[in-house]
């Protein structure tokens, strides 16, 4: 792959990847507790609340299970139906189990990263999966290797489990020893740890990444969204509480808030980008949200033209909420394949078109001889818009007007989401006007700060926008390097 200087503005279809033009979700966590129903296939609804939850992960999954005396775990590399099938789960019998999917926003993609994370600490085995990341990992994972710590992987929830089992040896009961943790550690994170006969969920005190809880008639449930309980047929309870520690032991449901002063900020692109549209995250439909994004960036970017697109899947939304706002008819206008995994580099310039083509491609009744409004969540290298504009182009369009349903991107973010350096992003190097010529779009519309932060309707809390805005709730590094160490 070329320079990302040369990168955003090249035609050579050798550097085009998409996955490296979009933002990446961070990870997800799911926890389940039967409620003394040996019966009950807990390793089973684990693997259908992890498959609801893929979306934010698809690097590598794993799921541990604890039978009150034993956990015992399987994962790997690659997606949920991959890795577990009847052989597999039929052997993870247990009353609690956990689960995690995993997109490397630091530490390296390979196998012994993947998560639950388990270990035998001195009061027995705990398991840990771990959503988020954190900023002084490092730091602490040097102090502790000082100090004799050994680590076998490379991510910063070896960090957390590490600190856990040490602050055990002073602590009487888990949920201290965690509290002692959470005062050491700054970031973001949502966690669900296990031990023999105890379950927890963790958030971080500013609430930068979502974790919920419901119950079915059997069992209590710990979720990144509220989509993966709706998976397993769960009642939502309510959202774990920034700062919060659940605790789920002896049939029973407890919490304690040993920080409850921060300013919550739970991060806006889990409303424009990550987020599955069925999930409802602190009070806030994600559906919802972005509509009204959508219908927001037609008021503040008007445009006349015949027909509104949204780009698949997170583009869809907002432009049916543009187009009713703007009274210009909703179309389907680009249809994505959903089962290639990457443009891989062909032996030949007709391949390698090919390979790009197959990924996006125009409904031509749709657009042709038609001034069209694309609308997509963001724009991160550039690629990929200018791609699907040329293809607009080349099938007909007459006018191509880019909407954007968030504001440029231009900063690096370090709690969880795969974007680490100010290089890779467009928006930190060319204006709107620029960015608009390099797409060859005829128009380009970001939707404004204050416009964004008022889409999640009905939310109980505050966000993080530092990606958009450079101001971080956490003192940050310089740079970030995704490898250095972490989730």
């Amino acid at each position: 792959m070329c320079e990302f200087g040369q990168c955003f503005q090249c035609d050579n279809l050798d550097c085009f990847d998409e996955r490296m033009d979009k933002m990446h979700e961070e990870c997800g966590v799911f926890g389940i507790y039967s409620l003394d129903n040996n019966d009950l296939d807990v390793a089973g609804m684990t693997y259908y609340g992890l498959y609801s939850l893929q979306h934010r992960g698809q690097e590598s999954a794993g799921i541990a299970v604890s039978d009150k005396e034993t956990i015992i775990y399987h994962k790997d590399m690659g997606l949920v139906p991959e890795i577990f099938d009847k052989v597999v789960l039929s052997h993870l019998k247990g009353t609690m189990a956990l689960g995690h999917v995993r997109y490397s926003t630091t530490g390296a993609s390979r196998r012994e990263n993947a998560q639950p994370i388990v270990v035998r600490s001195r009061n027995g085995q705990i398991a840990l999966a771990h959503n988020g990341n954190i900023v002084n990992a490092s730091a602490l994972r040097e102090q502790m290797e000082q100090c004799g710590t050994i680590f076998q992987t490379t991510n910063d929830t070896e960090v957390l489990i590490n600190l856990i089992t040490k602050h055990s040896i002073t602590a009487d009961v888990l949920e201290e020893a965690v509290e002692k943790m959470m005062k050491d550690v700054e970031g973001s994170y949502g966690l669900i740890l296990m031990t023999a006969n105890k379950m927890l969920g963790v958030r971080d005190p500013y609430g930068i990444r979502p974790l919920c809880i419901g119950r079915t008639s059997t069992a209590y449930v710990i979720a990144s969204e509220s989509c993966a309980l709706d998976a397993v047929n769960a009642e939502f309870i309510r959202d774990i509480e920034p700062g919060e520690i659940v605790i789920i032991e002896n049939n029973e449901i407890r919490s304690i808030r040993p920080f409850t002063n921060k300013n919550t900020r739970l991060c806006i692109f889990e409303f424009v980008y990550f987020a599955r549209p069925d999930s409802i995250i602190d009070g806030a439909s994600v559906q919802q949200s972005r509509y009204e994004a959508g219908k927001r960036l037609a008021i503040e970017h008007p445009v006349d033209a015949d027909v509104v697109i949204g780009v698949p899947d997170s583009g869809l939304s907002a432009a049916i909420g543009f187009s009713r706002q703007s009274g210009i008819p909703y179309g389907e206008g680009i249809v994505k394949n959903r089962y290639v995994g990457r443009t891989f580099i062909q032996p030949s310039q007709g391949m390698r078109e090919m390979a790009v083509r197959i990924k996006h491609n125009a409904i031509k009744q749709t657009i042709q001889g038609k001034r069209v409004v694309i609308i997509d969540d963001s724009i991160v290298r550039g690629t990929t818009t200018r791609r699907i504009v040329q293809i607009l182009k080349k099938a007909g369009a007459k006018e191509v007007h880019m909407r954007v349903s968030s504001p440029p991107l231009k900063y690096p973010c370090y709690f969880g989401i795969d974007i680490s350096s100010r290089k890779e992003l467009v928006a930190n190097k060319l204006s709107v006007d620029e960015i608009r010529e390099m797409i060859c779009a005829d128009t380009l519309g970001y939707l404004s700060l204050d416009g964004l932060l008022k889409t999640p309707i009905g939310s109980k809390c505050g966000f993080c926008a530092a990606c958009l805005t450079g101001e971080y709730p956490i003192e940050v590094p310089e740079e970030g390097d995704k490898f250095s160490c972490g989730c």
